[in-house]
């Protein structure tokens, strides 16, 4: 327990003690007085002590009250930045996910904004052949769901630089690798979390197809391993959400038909590099739950609860149990 002002409490303590030695010496005096003139009130006078001690606590609980107590408490609750990071590559035009891999993705990362609390603030990064910012951070979600409503598929893949790019909004810093690959340092943000919808993807081409889906317009992109090294190194979990079918299927781009595939490998080496986890979806039931199958990771603060008013209802309560018992004992208040 804390007090806002100890030295009120210190002064107020010493009143009620001087009280109660004032009254216990009276009491003695009081009792020798009438023992020398032969006369036995010991009821009485044990019913009117009682009052006495009564008000001398009511006043001692009184000074602890104006002293200000409080006491710290935990605080759980959500808190912190989540970066929604969508995939929205040619290959996310394929429709093994019903209505499209990009379409079922928006809907399911729209469900997740709309169950999250106004205290958790979220962004949104579509990416491509590299990351690009849609919505910066925000605890106002409108701003997210018509970011994200407004993306279509087209290009390639590069995982590695939209992690960065999360990164970058987190932090509200560019963000990139070092010359020799080496992560930067970017601070510690561990109420971060990244969500990462993706048919998956390596060595910044598309997806599933051995780089083949790379004539839709894939990039040599950024190492997705030296991406996820820094967001590890800054405490930032990143969840990856993997919106396809193992068994893949094909799509056009540029009047070729090429063959994609969920690449689940790379989805979940991202996810175990960073302490997030990753989520298989792919058909659109699984994806309708991603909203309550991703938790957040909580922020527990320390609150003070003031306990002036317990404390004031306490020593009131004394008081007049106090000045009952001395009236019905004695007639008098005091």
């Amino acid at each position: 327990m804390t007090f806002a002002d100890p030295i009120l409490l210190a002064v107020g303590l010493i009143m009620a003690a001087v009280l109660g030695w004032a009254a216990f010496v009276a009491a003695r005096r009081r009792a020798a007085t009438l023992a020398s003139a032969g006369v036995a009130a010991a009821g009485r006078r044990r019913g009117r002590l009682r009052g006495v001690w009564l008000t001398i606590a009511g006043i001692a609980v009184l000074a602890i009250a104006v002293a200000g107590p409080a006491v710290t408490v935990p605080d759980t609750h959500a808190s912190g930045t989540v970066i929604l990071a969508l995939d929205a590559s040619g290959s996310m035009s394929a429709t093994d996910v019903p209505p499209s891999r990009l379409s079922a993705a928006k809907k399911a990362a729209q469900a997740f904004i709309e169950a999250q609390p106004a205290s958790v603030s979220i962004g949104v990064i579509a990416f491509e052949a590299s990351g690009l910012e849609a919505a910066i951070p925000s605890a106002n979600h409108a701003t997210a769901l018509a970011a994200i409503g407004r993306l279509s598929a087209g290009g390639g893949t590069s995982l590695g630089a939209a992690i960065l790019a999360s990164l970058s909004a987190i932090t509200h810093r560019a963000v990139a690798i070092g010359p020799n690959g080496s992560a930067p340092s970017i601070g510690f943000w561990p109420s971060a979390t990244i969500v990462l919808f993706s048919d998956g993807g390596a060595g910044g081409t598309d997806s599933g197809s051995g780089g083949s889906a790379g004539g839709a317009g894939s990039s040599s992109g950024t190492d997705t391993a030296a991406a996820a090294a820094v967001a590890q190194k800054a405490g930032v979990h990143i969840d990856t959400v993997g919106v396809g079918t193992i068994a893949g299927t094909t799509v056009d781009a540029d009047g070729y038909h090429l063959f994609t595939a969920l690449d689940e490998s790379t989805l979940r080496s991202i996810s175990q590099a960073t302490g997030g986890t990753y989520h298989p979806a792919s058909d659109a039931s699984e994806l309708d739950g991603i909203a309550s199958s991703i938790n957040l990771r909580l922020t527990v603060t320390n609150q003070p609860l003031p306990l002036a008013g317990a404390f004031i209802a306490l020593a009131i309560a004394l008081l007049a149990a106090g000045a009952v018992l001395t009236v019905a004992r004695t007639g008098r208040v005091v």
